[in-house]
């Protein structure tokens, strides 16, 4: 999966700089009108469509793939599992640090070709350190699709729409521990979306199959999915927030003062503001923090993930504050006093927010890690990256919407965010209003909080070991296992437990 999204990038790059490099494939200048089309367009947009594959599958499955080479029933490997989510996020800020500076710097002095070309290189470099790792990891034997199972839960759920859930739990259908594979989880049955456990009825040994009936477990992976999709959406508008500051704030340095000393800051290069002080911050955070928080509060990442990503959000509402009050300063100094103030005014907003970022991101992976069905790490790690995304679509419709409003409304007939010259604009008031909704969502996320209920594995990890070596036995003696717990014990005494832990 991981290699050959990599390889998908790579081609996509090569695309880009053969594009780049050769006139006769690059559109015509022109200020109006539709510039690109026919084969150059053709040519544009499949490179762009081929490096976002790449990267899309990329970040989804890296994370599955590295927590994956530590074991859960391991103490010392388990607290490190805890770690690798917070160095994988240093490693993606290295990279993002080196984009915004060296690439931006070959791109605005050496070429469009050379800087798609150094990315292109990098990607072939990653691809080779990858394929030489693949004889030492751990990895999973490839079962049927995560999406398969979903879709199965959901068609014989409706098929058994009509039919009476039976009083005992322990009758609904779930495999012998003898056919359940050596490294698979048996989660206990639940009471929450009762429909769904329609899918586990089973009439007689004839109905027994994929499309037919649904084990216990596979039901409630599914219950586990649909838990997680609340505290997904309640991380949109922090996208969506991030979103704006990666596009305005380049607006605000044009109209500011670029210099450090005698050196000018390209105003694409500003994102690196919050990456620098990410990667002060999550060394830090993973060598003092956690450590200590870990003796005080006894939980492997020293606060849970839920907790972290509640942090996250707070942050990042101060952060929309702090930005349109230097937005404020910056359009006062510019209209009243005729001067542009120190682009570096926008460290305060982004150093806040890129910690926002380092708490809420890696939350998120490793509460999606840690909760997901073990047969699902890979899907449900990509939730992230798909809260990301739909905050980027969002923040576009957030700006029209914003525009729109607000040229009928103001007496100038001018939108808040209308035209280019950001002294004209009000972007201070659309922070604002970008804090309120972030704070608003905040008050969303702690009722999901409350409401999610932390999976329960039949049996515990702690048992594990016993249980692999009593499997063992039974291979050799051909002996049947006694059941590690009834199925019908139920996980809906832990009412709000995702509170509890928050």
């Amino acid at each position: 999966m991981g290699l050959s999204k990599l390889l998908s990038e790579v081609k996509g790059y090569i695309l880009l700089t053969t594009q780049a490099h050769y006139k006769a494939l690059q559109p015509d200048f022109c200020l109006t009108g539709d510039c690109l089309h026919g084969r150059k367009a053709a040519i544009f947009y499949s490179s762009l469509y081929l490096i976002a594959l790449g990267a899309g599958g990329i970040r989804g499955s890296l994370p599955a793939l590295g927590a994956d080479q530590f074991s859960h029933k391991e103490p010392k490997e388990k607290k490190h599992l805890a770690g690798f989510f917070n160095w994988l996020l240093m490693s993606i800020t290295i990279g993002a640090s080196i984009g915004v500076t060296v690439i931006v710097w070959l791109d605005m002095n050496k070429g469009w070709d050379l800087g798609f070309f150094v990315s292109m290189i990098a990607t072939v470099v990653g691809l080779i350190v990858l394929t030489f790792g693949v004889p030492f990891y751990r990895g999973r034997v490839p079962g049927d699709s995560p999406l398969q199972k979903v879709l199965q839960v959901i068609v014989v759920a409706f098929k058994n729409m009509n039919k009476t859930l039976p009083e005992n739990p322990e009758e609904l259908y779930e495999i012998s521990n003898r056919e359940a594979a050596l490294d698979e989880e048996r989660l206990r049955h639940t009471k929450q979306f009762r429909f769904l456990n329609k899918a586990a009825i089973v009439q007689g040994e004839e109905d027994v199959g994929p499309w037919k009936v649904c084990t216990v477990t596979q039901v409630e992976e599914v219950k586990i999915l649909t838990r997680m999709l609340p505290l997904i959406g309640s991380t949109i508008i922090m996208n969506t927030c991030l979103a704006q500051l990666q596009t305005f704030s380049i607006h605000q340095g044009i109209q500011m003062d670029p210099y450090l000393g005698k050196f000018k800051v390209p105003a694409a290069s500003i994102p690196v503001i919050p990456l620098f002080f990410m990667s002060i911050l999550i060394p830090i955070y993973e060598l003092i923090f956690v450590p200590v928080m870990r003796k005080i509060t006894g939980h492997p990442s020293g606060i849970t993930h839920l907790q972290r990503v509640g942090v996250g959000l707070v942050l990042s509402v101060v952060s929309m504050v702090v930005a349109g009050l230097v937005e404020v300063k910056r359009r006062n100094a510019a209209i009243h006093d005729g001067k542009d103030i120190s682009l570096f005014w926008l460290s305060f907003h982004y150093a806040i927010f890129g910690i926002a970022d380092m708490f809420t991101l890696v939350g998120l992976m490793e509460f999606f890690y840690s909760e997901a069905p073990a047969s699902m790490r890979s899907l449900s790690t990509s939730f992230s990256w798909l809260s990301l995304s739909i905050g980027y679509f969002l923040s576009t419709i957030f700006v029209d919407t914003i525009n729109s409003v607000t040229q009928r409304i103001t007496p100038s007939k001018l939108g808040w965010l209308h035209g280019t010259d950001m002294n004209l604009n009000n972007l201070d008031l659309f922070y604002w209003f970008l804090a309120i909704l972030s704070a608003l969502n905040f008050v969303v996320y702690l009722f999901c909080a409350k409401w999610y209920k932390y999976k329960k594995v039949s049996g515990g990890e702690g048992e594990s070991g016993e249980r692999l070596k009593e499997i063992e036995k039974i291979s050799e003696s051909g002996e049947g296992l006694k059941p590690i717990e009834k199925t019908g014990e139920s996980a809906d005494g832990e009412s709000g437990e995702g509170l509890k832990q928050i």
